[in-house]
């Protein structure tokens, strides 16, 4: 039977306790992400320190590969979580899922363990298979490779025939469409060419199309059941705004993509395109959201989990400022040609990166305790006024905020030094580095890692305490839904159980 204030799995249904697997990876290589950042930010600073030992290269590289890889856990954990719910029917395939998922979970450690022990080899195939893929950002040997997209595949099966088996609705159709897109894109990277202009090109569309698109698109999907699950929005302002995400995404995410054609021979063109299109994307999700909180202030809903709106709410606006306004800053043509490669790209990346994704699986995350616990009331007056929470949730943003504002202003100083005076010289670059200003960026950029690690170090003590011991139940947004559409039978479940 299931229990109330405690971490009980008969609380949960198959789909949901493979999620639980993800999730924990994914706080683990969240906590990895933030070390090796750190780490390599240090030596920015003091070039000598774990020189030989971990070099920066290799914490960049664990830095960035963590994150990746830590996000997609996340997300593979939301789509597991709400499947059952979405198709009303048990997850097809879920044996295969956890087999897929320890499969997957030894890939990424052996590959980390490679990473760190083996490093670099030499310039041969080998290398290219079972070492390093040597290209920035997609790392991985190729072996690795090919177990992400089986993994992926086999995912997209669980997916797929469990929607077809149940119900399929409009969330239904886009994350089937998406998870075929999220294997095809990747597979722009498994190949080389030896013109490096044509190299790059593929290359981008990993780098880029794949998480201005697929990554997006999932995150829309998710959005949306987290503010039905929520707030109880109706499905048909959510499903609405997920549409146009997906023309959004498809359409303009592509055409966005022109604006890092830089110097591989594409027409000049497609850097205007690219500039203006790249800008949109973001708007449909915070449209979402600003619609759902209007729908259920209208409909006098008050949401059933505080630290999971919170974190939705700074989705959408971490989604805008990052992802939109911060990207647009730098990606006219005019402006991308001082900024690009420097820090400033640097900002956006930390800024939409945590925005966009990493705030909506934290998010769920708090779903998932709450239901794990027994579906518990996480609403207001938490014990100790949910301190954990709200201090996690400021610790977190104003760090990477903080992070963001300073590599701006390093950024600036390259941009105006190294590329503007200077053209883009050796001496302009050691010029730039070596200013006031940019050292003074790197120093601050540490700070506020420093304090974004301890509001990760806040969130996993309060993921592991909220909700302990609590008896009282959430409120039961399916129910006011019923209500709202004129079922009279369902108009005394409305009120909170204490």
């Amino acid at each position: 039977m299931a229990t109330t204030g405690v971490l009980d799995s008969a609380n949960l249904n198959g789909g949901q306790k493979l999620a639980v697997k993800y999730f924990i990876v994914a706080m683990i290589l969240f906590g990895a992400q933030l070390l090796f950042g750190l780490l390599a930010g240090l030596q920015y600073l003091e070039p000598d320190f774990l020189f030989g030992v971990l070099d920066f290269n290799v914490n960049r590289m664990v830095h960035i590969n963590a994150l990746v890889v830590w996000l997609l856990y996340g997300f593979l954990g939301s789509v597991y979580w709400l499947l059952e719910d979405e198709a009303g029917h048990p997850v097809v395939g879920l044996p295969l899922g956890n087999l897929m998922f320890w499969v997957l979970t030894a890939v990424v450690t052996v590959v980390v363990l490679v990473f760190l022990l083996v490093q670099v080899g030499p310039g041969e195939m080998s290398t290219i298979w079972f070492i390093n893929e040597g290209r920035e950002y997609i790392e991985a040997p190729r072996w690795a490779d090919i177990g992400i997209v089986v993994s992926v595949l086999v995912f997209f099966y669980n997916v797929a025939a469990t929607f077809t088996k149940g119900r399929f609705t409009g969330i239904a159709g886009v994350l089937v469409m998406d998870l075929l897109a999220l294997f095809g894109l990747y597979l722009a990277g498994m190949f080389y060419v030896t013109n490096i202009s044509i190299d790059q090109y593929w290359w981008w569309w990993v780098i880029h199309l794949w998480v201005e698109a697929t990554w997006e698109v999932m995150v829309g999907v998710i959005m949306a059941y987290g503010l039905m699950k929520t707030l109880g929005v109706r499905r048909r302002i959510v499903e609405t705004w997920l549409y146009i995400e997906v023309a959004l995404m498809f359409g303009s995410g592509i055409l966005g993509l022109g604006h890092h054609y830089f110097w591989i021979g594409t027409p000049e063109y497609w850097l205007t395109i690219g500039g203006f299109f790249s800008a949109l994307e973001p708007i449909p999700l915070v449209a979402m959201v600003v619609h759902a909180v209007f729908d259920a202030g209208e409909n006098k809903i008050k949401n059933s989990n505080h630290p999971t709106m919170a974190w939705l709410i700074a989705q959408a606006f971490g989604n805008f400022f990052g992802a939109g306004v911060w990207g647009f800053m730098h990606t006219l043509p005019q402006i991308n040609l001082y900024t690009h490669g420097t820090q400033w790209t640097a900002s956006h990346a930390h800024l939409s990166f945590f925005g966009a994704y990493a705030t909506i699986n934290i998010a769920f995350f708090y779903i998932a305790m709450q239901k794990w616990r027994g579906n518990v009331w996480m609403e207001d007056a938490l014990p100790g006024n949910g301190w954990k929470w709200k201090w996690a949730l400021g610790l977190l943003n104003m760090g990477v905020v903080g992070m963001t504002m300073a590599m701006l202003i390093s950024g600036y100083v390259q941009s105006q030094i190294e590329r503007a005076i200077e053209g883009s010289t050796w001496a302009g670059y050691f010029a730039a580095q070596a200013h006031p200003w940019f050292v003074q960026g790197m120093w601050w950029r540490e700070a506020f890692g420093l304090m974004t690690a301890a509001g990760y170090a806040l969130l996993v003590w309060d993921l592991l305490t909220i909700g302990k011991g609590e008896k009282r139940l959430m409120v039961d947004v399916q129910d006011k839904l019923t209500v709202l559409s004129g079922s009279a039978s369902a108009t005394g479940s409305m009120s909170r159980l204490a």
